[in-house]
């Protein structure tokens, strides 16, 4: 495997969480970063996902496999969910990896598609990673999932790795001066 390739320009910085926007269908949506937690409300978005929108066999379909996932997604992660009032409409998260850098993960449920809601996540989800000292990000995604990818190269991600039929994308985080 090659040595992943980030961008010369640190992307940021962003607001992490809390906050709350309005998106494009006028519905508040508050950010808010989480912990090790009980993933009930977490659990419950996923189960109504849509099989349609897995990639790369994640999120996981059965209730069990949800939750022995997301246990290991909110011990070792930084994570961030999307509310819609009372109900979790999205999950972002970053999980490091043995070279020192983080993996993003996102999800947003099929309803809330199309609002900005996933854009807004991300950089909610950057902002807490740089706010915890995570300088440098690296996703995959489908090569024909062409909204993702756009909304990825919003933020400052760039290929860096195409050779396969998954696109790599990285970026590095402007970090704050007072970052962990």
């Amino acid at each position: 495997m090659t040595e992943r390739v980030y961008p010369d320009e640190s992307a940021g910085p962003f607001d992490p969480p809390p906050r709350e926007v309005e998106d494009g269908a006028g519905r508040t949506i508050a950010f808010r970063a989480v912990g090790a937690t009980d993933p009930g409300a977490i659990v419950e978005m996923y189960e109504e996902f849509d099989p349609a929108d897995r990639a790369q066999g994640i999120p996981p379909a059965q209730e069990s496999r949800i939750r022995d996932w997301l246990d290991t997604l909110l011990e070792e992660g930084l994570n961030v969910l999307a509310w819609h009032g009372d109900d979790v409409v999205g999950h972002a998260v970053l999980m490091p990896d043995d070279a020192g850098s983080w993996e993003l993960a996102i999800f947003v449920n099929q309803p809330y598609q199309g609002a900005g809601i996933g854009s807004e996540l991300i950089r909610a989800l950057l902002g807490y990673g740089a706010i915890n000292g995570v300088e440098r990000v690296w996703l995959t995604v489908e090569r024909w999932n062409r909204p993702a990818i756009a909304l990825y190269e919003s933020v400052g991600f760039e290929p860096c790795n195409a050779e396969s039929f998954e696109m790599e994308m990285s970026v590095e985080l402007e970090l704050p001066e007072d970052a962990d």
